[in-house]
């Protein structure tokens, strides 16, 4: 009887658990941050269901889930997702963000490593820390946040090109541009057109542990971007608006007004050459016409994003658009861009996970900018207006005091330039789950990319008056396939974690072009159909392809001891068939001191050594240097030509570069991070044109020659200085020092003098030679004033050898030498951000100390009155000019039409590069709503660009690159030129999350 009255209590209690396993029950909690402050619109979803909801503005959520057995998930932007079972209790959930976690996942060389088992130099951004600028380039959000990384950001101009160097200059003559990745896929040596907005994070690579493994192209630093994905949960609605307010800095470049420009003419001790023309009379002191107010503007950008996200566990996606519209703060310039991304991510069963994305772009730039140079050259005592009010016409202009001067106003009437970009990144990526530990991966891209422009010069300007108007069309077009096959290893046993990576990757590029220009245009036609004159035609194709095998192992025993080897064989289309593969490698090894049983001190969250060693290559920028070219032209009878114009070279090869690097990682108090890394980078077989004898009929040959040595340090550091659940307050710094050397050069050659890069007629050169800088100035050494008579000096060499004075420009000039270095003795940048309730204030500053600016816009503007056809300059802050026997000045004395050569290129226009910039400052409040399904707002107020302390007297020390017309790139060149001034802007904007 007993045994029956057990069997039932046993019976009654299967029968209370089968019923209660059908009741639903309510969880509830909070969520809150790592100090306490609740984080509202975090998705709390039931996993494998559709079931969720999202916390309110105090962190704090109530959901019905089955069973207590139930498992929640919690994701929210920028924060670790975490899973956690519901349980009996009110749960207290502590998210994380992500780039914080010791066993945060970075995204490394075509697989993703933690944190803590990493072994190379590598620095993660997340998009917060990145969008606080206004700007449609990604290049534009690096400046003064990544440790050895050298921005050279963009002038005011919107949609400029800008920059980046990443440990400082490894080759003479080759690109000095980083690879590019984004979700995978390697998308060139120039940053991709795509949304900033759409980032979630940037990981720029830089030791041959992070770049060995992208082989032939990964000689200058990687920077891997990572575009923003659907999350599983309720949807999210995000959308950002930001109007930026621009206005020109001209630093401390002052060009003279009317009563000062002929204060200077009326000092000159040769006044009687024009005292007796008909334009000088003292009535000029009163002509004063404003170019600068005349063409410049309060330049508006406008940058909206609209972002929707979600899904359930087996389907997410993420959809964007993006417009961003600026309006130059000199007037007549305009330029649009339109964004959109569509990314999914499909898993229709447990193997199998499919992830296709499409990014669009579109780029549209219409040009009647006024004339940069115009604006700095114009006198103050030429109007641009008659009397009546009609516009002057163009040179020769009697009307004028530079009567050879020209009214671009006139040809603005009419003239413009316009273009339009487009560009398409697609992806059909699929993984196949083999086994718990092998996975297959497959990433599938292809980039198309069109544009258009057209140039039109009326026949009335003074561009097509000569050959009655010109139209000139540019149309190209390209097209990139990029695939990679890998199968990702992935298993832990023991004490054991092994991650490894093989596989196999093509990617090949072709492009088209084609130009026509016409002539005998009747006004006001933009097409070329009604043109008299078919002038010129022209157009190219070029091709080009990379395939490679390669492989990655990491290896961690008891998260104690690190190893990480890495091996790539590239073959590619633009080398010798004699040397058209290349084999590339990286060893390193890391040791976490902190998970040690000796290590006692628990006040050191994190101490980690690490050290590398590896080989990576670059690729020469001409597609076809390695084969005998010939260039044809119009011969006899109007029959085609051809003559050799470049001798082949089968055993033209990559440069290569080895990379010796140690760093360390130290965390302590939960409170404070600090990197420490020193590298060792030693470049060889450089490509170079090497010069032949012209009565070859070929001038230079592509070689491998020569060598350059680069050695740098770099720190950062992240400091909570206060963090409660109210205040939080943290500093951010970087450093980075870098030296490079040319170590040998071709044959027995000891030096070679280049150019400055600029391409500017005039300007400076560079030395090459080995234990010298590669940015080395080459240059006429200024010696200053005469006090006694006001005359400019240079150093020349006498016959004993000695350095001495002399007024000849031209013997000075036989005996240049080189005097300082563009490279800075060290640059970085700091930070802080502050967060008190509901409000928050960040601040960014960048630094750039040491290194030499060629300041090549004095020669014009600073021409002691050897340009008499331009405006001139104020003197700057600490400079004076000679007047009397005695005087010890800065400038000599100012000769009317100045034959002394005083403004020739020396070291005379050297300035320093050092300056100290504010680059972002920004004050935002988040609104505490909790109606219309609003989860966040925030409304914020920047400043962009607000100063710039420099005793540099051009329009600023942080140069924008120049362009290459030989190589079709952008060059950082040292050289300041007039340039279009940047842009201090104040930006009102909000982010809502719905």
């Amino acid at each position: 009887m007993a045994f029956q009255v057990a069997n039932a209590t046993s019976l009654k209690e299967i029968r209370t658990h089968e019923t209660t396993s059908f009741v639903q029950k309510i969880v509830k909690g909070k969520v809150i941050d790592e100090k306490g402050v609740p984080i509202p619109g975090v998705n709390v979803t039931v996993k494998g269901t559709a079931t969720g909801v999202q916390t309110d503005m105090d962190g704090s959520f109530a959901l019905e889930v089955p069973n207590a057995g139930s498992i929640l998930i919690f994701s929210f932007l920028g924060m670790q997702e975490q899973e956690v079972t519901a349980g009996n209790n009110p749960l207290i959930i502590i998210m994380k963000e992500e780039g914080k976690l010791m066993d945060e996942v970075i995204v490394v060389g075509y697989s993703k490593v933690k944190k803590e088992s990493l072994t190379g130099s590598l620095q993660t951004l997340n998009n917060k820390k990145l969008l606080d600028v206004t700007t449609p380039t990604v290049e534009n959000l690096l400046a003064g946040k990544a440790t050895g990384v050298f921005v050279s950001t963009s002038g005011g101009q919107p949609g400029g090109a800008s920059k980046v160097v990443i440990r400082g200059r490894s080759t003479v003559n080759g690109s000095t541009d980083p690879l590019w990745v984004v979700d995978g896929v390697i998308v060139g040596n120039s940053s991709p057109n795509m949304n900033p907005a759409d980032i979630e994070n940037l990981t720029v690579l830089k030791d041959a542990a992070s770049t060995a493994v992208y082989g032939s192209q990964g000689a200058n630093g990687v920077i891997v971007v990572t575009t923003k994905s659907g999350k599983q949960g309720k949807a999210v609605i995000n959308f950002s608006a930001k109007t930026a307010m621009a206005t020109l800095n001209s630093g401390n470049f002052k060009i003279m007004n009317g009563e000062e420009l002929y204060d200077l003419y009326d000092s000159f001790s040769n006044k009687q050459d024009f005292e007796n023309v008909w334009w000088w009379n003292p009535d000029l002191r009163n002509k004063n016409y404003n170019w600068w107010d005349n063409a410049t503007q309060t330049g508006i950008a406008k940058d909206y994003n609209l972002s929707i996200s979600g899904g359930g566990e087996n389907f997410k996606s993420y959809v964007s658009v993006g417009v961003y519209d600026e309006t130059g703060a000199i007037k007549g310039y305009d330029y649009k861009k339109y964004n959109g991304l569509m990314k999914f991510e499909y898993k229709p069963n447990s193997w199998l996970t499919i992830r296709p994305q499409v990014n669009l772009t579109k780029e549209k730039v219409h040009d009647q900018q006024h004339s940069v140079g115009a604006l700095y050259g114009n006198m103050p005592w030429d109007s641009p207006y008659l009397p009546d009010g009609t516009l002057v016409g163009n040179a020769p202009n009697p009307t004028w005091v530079n009567t050879t001067g020209s009214n671009y106003l006139y040809d603005l009437q009419w003239n413009f330039y316009e273009s339009e970009d487009y560009n398409v990144r697609s992806n059909l990526d699929f993984d196949v789950k083999l086994t718990k530990w092998l996975t297959f991966a497959s990433v599938n891209n292809y980039i198309f990319g069109n544009a258009n422009s057209t140039s039109y010069s009326d026949p009335r300007s003074s561009s097509g008056l000569a050959v009655k108007g010109r139209i000139e069309d540019n149309f190209s077009t390209f097209n990139r396939f990029y695939t990679n096959q890998l199968l990702k290893f992935n298993t832990a046993f023991d004490k054991h974690e092994i991650n490894a990576i093989a596989g196999y990757e093509w990617n090949e590029y072709s492009s088209k072009s084609s130009r026509a220009v016409a002539t005998g245009i009747p006004p006001g036609i933009i097409v070329t159909d009604p043109a008299a004159i078919p002038e010129k035609v022209g157009g190219n194709r070029s091709e080009w392809a990379v395939q490679s095998l390669l492989s990655n192992v990491n290896y961690s025993y008891d998260n104690r001891y690190l190893a990480q080897f890495s091996f790539r064989r590239d073959g590619a289309s633009n080398f010798g068939k004699n040397a058209q593969y290349g084999n590339f490698f990286s060893i390193s090894g890391g040791w976490n001191i902190h998970n040690e049983d000796f290590f006692k001190a628990d006040w050191v969250t994190n101490l980690k050594l690490r050290a590398s060693y590896g080989s990576v290559g670059n690729r020469p920028n001409s597609l076809y240097g390695h084969l005998p070219l010939y260039s044809f032209s119009e011969s006899y009878d109007a029959n085609p030509g051809a003559l050799i114009s470049q001798l082949g070279n089968p055993d033209l090869s990559w440069e290569k570069t080895y990379t010796t690097g140690v760093g360390l990682d130290v965390s302590f108090f939960d409170r404070v991070n600090i990197t420490f890394d020193y590298y060792d980078k030693n470049t060889s077989d450089l490509l170079y044109r090497v010069p032949l004898p012209g009565v070859i009929g070929v001038t230079s040959i592509w070689r491998n020659v020569g060598a350059v040595n680069n050695r740098g340090f770099e720190a950062s550091i992240n400091v909570d200085i206060i963090k409660n659940e109210n205040l939080k307050w943290s500093v951010d710094a970087n450093i980075g020092v870098n030296k490079n050397k040319v170590t040998s050069l071709y044959g027995d050659r000891q030096e070679i003098i280049v150019g400055d890069g600029s391409g500017v007629a005039g300007s400076a050169s560079k030395l090459l030679k080995p234990g010298y800088d590669v940015d080395s100035w080459y240059l006429t050494e200024w010696a200053g004033v005469d006090p006694e008579n006001g005359k400019p000096q240079w150093f020349t060499t006498n016959a004993t050898g000695e350095r001495v004075k002399t007024y000849s420009y031209g013997e000075a000039s036989k005996f240049r030498k080189v005097i300082g270095s563009y490279t800075p003795d060290f640059f970085g940048g700091f930070s802080t951000t502050l967060n008190y309730k509901n409000f928050d204030f960040a601040a960014i500053f960048s630094y750039s100390v040491g290194g030499e600016i060629y300041n090549y816009a004095r020669a014009e503007f600073d021409s002691d009155g050897a340009y008499t056809d331009r405006n001139q300059m104020n003197l700057h802050s600490g400079w004076s000019r000679w007047e009397k026997p005695g005087d010890i000045a800065t400038h000599p004395q100012a000769i009317y039409n100045n034959p002394s050569n005083s403004n020739k290129s020396s070291s005379r226009f050297l300035e320093t590069g050092t300056y100290l910039k504010m680059r972002s400052v920004s004050f935002g409040y988040n609104l505490p709503i909790k109606t219309l399904n609003i989860n966040s707002l925030r409304l914020f107020v920047a400043g962009e660009n607000l100063f710039t302390i420099s005793h540099f007297s051009g329009v600023s020390p942080e140069l924008s690159p120049n362009y290459d017309s030989g190589t079709g790139q952008y060059v950082i060149s040292g050289v300041a030129t007039q340039m279009y001034p940047q842009t201090r802007r104040i930006t009102l904007g909000l982010n809502l999350t719905l």
